[in-house]
């Protein structure tokens, strides 16, 4: 029999002062990972440091763009998500809709009410659970993920499935973007979980280049697709999309679908995000 110590903080400071001297701690930041994984006793941690009373966690932010001190109305917004802001929130949230919906829409179709009242972006991002929508979002966006220690560039940060940049003591605090010219993300989930079976999240800056990232259907977790971005920055249709050759490489076998089928669910989500 294990035992585990709560601790509920009032700040990312104090989170990392437990880190530093309990034997194995776990960030509690929605629980839609630790919580199962602790029941099917699957891990014990000997702390579990709750981030849900933590200050300065949770919101979202719309930053202006100026220019020479005058803002511009033209595009452009950086959005700061606090890491404690659960999914709900992102999907409510007047001013981000307004900026930038796809985000919106993403964050309305993870999971089930419950899930989306009690996980948070900063958990999903930790976690990268190699079928999560968070991740296509902030690689196809050039994000930036934000810790108690430093900033990391999303295209450094996830690095294989369930693997991140993430240090020994180290807490995703916010996650930020600027917002594009247009996007979107197009999912096919998988029917009980909702789970990502392959996801899409097509971004085109104000420069007319066009990031796109997958989730869902990589060994490796998520990626870039380089032979789509060329299209689409080339073509921004979903014409564009139908001369693209979408490999089966790489790409994941399961009872649910066949690498062969991922790769055109690829093709067809693009599409979507597109649409």
């Amino acid at each position: 029999m294990y035992e585990t110590n709560f601790h509920s903080v009032s700040s990312p400071q104090e989170a990392e002062a437990i880190l530093a001297t309990a034997t194995d701690a776990k960030i509690l930041a929605g629980g839609q990972t630790l919580i199962p994984t602790m029941k099917q006793r699957l891990a014990a941690p000997s702390d579990v440091i709750d981030l849900s009373r933590a200050e300065g966690l949770r919101g979202v932010t719309i930053t202006k763009r100026k220019v020479m001190g005058v803002i511009k109305a033209d595009g452009g917004e950086t959005v700061t998500i606090g890491a404690m802001t659960t999914h709900a929130e992102v999907a409510a949230n007047a001013e981000l809709a307004e900026v930038f919906p796809a985000m919106c829409r993403l964050a309305g179709n993870i999971g089930d009410p419950a899930v989306r009242h009690r996980g948070t972006i900063g958990g999903s991002v930790a976690n990268n659970d190699p079928a999560a929508d968070y991740p296509a979002a902030l690689l196809a966006l050039a994000a930036t993920i934000h810790t108690n220690k430093r900033e990391i560039a999303a295209s450094d940060y996830f690095q294989g499935m369930f693997e991140t940049a993430l240090q020994e003591g180290e807490i995703i605090t916010a996650v930020s973007f600027q917002a594009p010219a247009a996007g979107g993300y197009g999912k096919f989930p998988n029917p009980a979980s909702r789970y990502a079976m392959a996801g899409v999240f097509v971004a085109r800056s104000k420069d007319g280049a066009v990031r796109v990232a997958v989730t869902g259907a990589g060994e490796n977790g998520v990626f870039r697709h380089a032979g789509l971005e060329a299209a689409l920055t080339a073509d921004y249709s979903a014409n564009a999309v139908d001369g693209v050759e979408v490999s089966a490489e790489g790409l994941m076998s399961d009872l649910h679908g066949t690498a062969a089928y991922r790769a055109n669910l690829i093709k067809v989500m693009a599409k979507r995000a597109l649409a």
